[in-house]
């Protein structure tokens, strides 16, 4: 276990350093204006995502800090918290510092009191309840894989199975993890997936919960022993076909040195193997701020990749 540990902490240092060899690039942008009929799903970075659909506004994992302690984003937030809008809950995924980061709940809640709006209410795997508990939501709310929750009628929230891991430190290894598929009457069905590696359970998942949009992680695959918990982009685009989704907005690449694959290596990638699978119409990478749409759906968005690390730059038509 020390050697473990040892080792563990000489990876955090290296890519600590790293993370600091490139200034910062990216620009936030708004958060769309959204119908009552409409759903959005806009990328903020990482994992983060702000979902808009049947009147109510989510954050799924949402960082905004610049740091992880010492670790250094290497793309901006693409929203800015003053900038949100009204937010009802905060879906968390797991209790890695990556995807449960404290500073930003804890301005999340008070930007909402600043504005004189309610709580929003905190939806987290069972187990991580403390983490939370003193960051100002209005309540906080555990699930367990398949549990539903209704708090946030018509949505219904259900949590799911993934294969990683909860702990937050070393010996935590008493909380839970997965990801949540959120449906409404008439709305598009969504899927965060949280972070895993492909198992299993996607086929499962999709003819249980058949969701329409799936957010799929791509990035820290390498070296291959981190495929036990993360999936690369052949493995995600594998657990897209399981799902029988109709569209992947990729996500945890490009914002965080986590693996050691290039950072500009995810994307091009997960095209480049849609492209073979002849699935490419199907990808809906999004930049920072970016937003896909629910009256986007029937389309057949082509994509390009403009010169830096592979950011998408959806083009209509």
């Amino acid at each position: 276990m020390a050697i473990s540990r040892t080792n563990k902490l000489k990876q955090i240092y290296r890519l600590v350093k790293e993370s600091y060899s490139q200034p910062m690039r990216g620009e936030a942008g708004k958060p769309p204006l959204v119908g009552g009929g409409e759903s959005a799903v806009t990328f903020i970075g990482h994992s983060s995502f702000l979902v808009q659909m049947a009147g109510r506004a989510l954050l799924i994992d949402p960082v905004f800090a610049t740091r992880l302690i010492l670790l250094r984003r290497q793309r901006r937030a693409g929203l800015k918290i003053k900038d949100l809008p009204r937010i009802d809950a905060v879906l968390l995924t797991h209790a890695h510092m990556d995807h449960l980061n404290r500073p930003s709940l804890r301005a999340i809640t008070r930007e909402m009191r600043r504005r004189k709006l309610p709580a929003p209410i905190a939806i987290v795997p069972n187990g991580v309840e403390d983490l939370v508990k003193d960051l100002g939501f209005g309540r906080v709310e555990s699930l367990r894989w398949w549990e539903q929750s209704e708090v946030l009628g018509p949505i219904t929230i259900t949590a799911t199975p993934a294969q990683h891991w909860g702990a937050r430190m070393f010996s935590d290894t008493h909380r839970g993890f997965g990801g949540y598929v959120l449906s409404a009457p008439g709305a598009t069905t969504l899927y965060h997936s949280g972070d895993t590696a492909y198992f299993e359970g996607f086929r499962e998942i999709g003819e249980r919960l058949r969701p329409e949009i799936a957010m799929l992680p791509i990035g820290a695959y390498f070296p291959d022993s981190y495929r036990r918990v993360h999936t690369s982009p052949e493995d995600a685009l594998q657990a897209f076909e399981d799902l029988g989704a109709r569209r992947f907005v990729p996500m945890h690449y490009n914002t965080f040195r986590l693996g050691r694959e290039p950072m500009e290596e995810p994307l091009p990638r997960l095209m480049d193997s849609a492209m073979k699978m002849g699935i490419v119409e199907k990808m809906c990478p999004l930049g920072e701020g970016e937003s896909w749409r629910s009256h986007e759906i029937a389309s057949r968005p082509a994509v390009k990749l403009s010169p830096w690390m592979g950011h998408p730059e959806a083009v209509k038509g």
